[in-house]
C-alpha cells in the first residue's frame, strides 16, 4: 500500500518499528511515509475518533477502532469521498511497476544463468 499523500511505496523494513504511520481516511486504512510525516501536518488529513477526537484509528474487518480510547464503529462502505487518496491497487498503467519488476527479474535471471 503506498503513502496516501505522495504515493511512495514501502520498502522492506529494517528490524524494529516501522517509520511509516497508519491512519484512516474516508473510512479506509492509509499509510503515511516518513517524508510526508515531516513535510506536512499529516494528522489533519485523517479521520478522527468520534469519542475522543484522536487520529489514532485503524480499520479492520469493516470496523474503525480508536487505538487511544477503544471506541469502535462500523466502516461506511459508501462513506465520505475518497478524493485525494492515492489508489492502493495498481493504477492505470501501473505507474511503471511492471517495468521495474521486469528489469529486476532480468537482472536476477541473467546472473543466475551467466555463472
Amino acid at each position: 500500500m503506498p503513502c496516501f499523500r505522495c504515493g511512495a511505496r514501502q520498502t522492506d523494513p529494517v528490524r524494529g518499528a516501522s517509520p511509516w504511520k497508519r491512519g484512516v481516511r474516508a473510512d479506509r486504512q492509509v499509510l503515511v511515509c516518513p517524508g510526508c510525516q515531516t513535510a506536512h501536518d499529516w494528522a489533519d488529513d485523517l479521520d478522527r475518533c468520534a469519542a475522543c477526537a484522536s487520529a489514532a484509528l485503524v480499520c479492520r474487518l469493516g470496523e474503525i477502532e480508536c487505538r487511544d480510547c477503544g471506541h469502535t464503529r462500523e466502516a461506511v462502505r459508501d462513506g465520505p469521498s475518497a478524493t485525494g487518496l492515492v489508489r492502493s491497487g495498481p493504477p492505470p498503467g501501473d505507474g511503471g511497476l511492471s517495468e521495474e519488476v521486469a528489469e529486476a527479474l532480468s537482472r536476477v535471471l541473467k546472473r543466475r544463468f551467466a555463472g
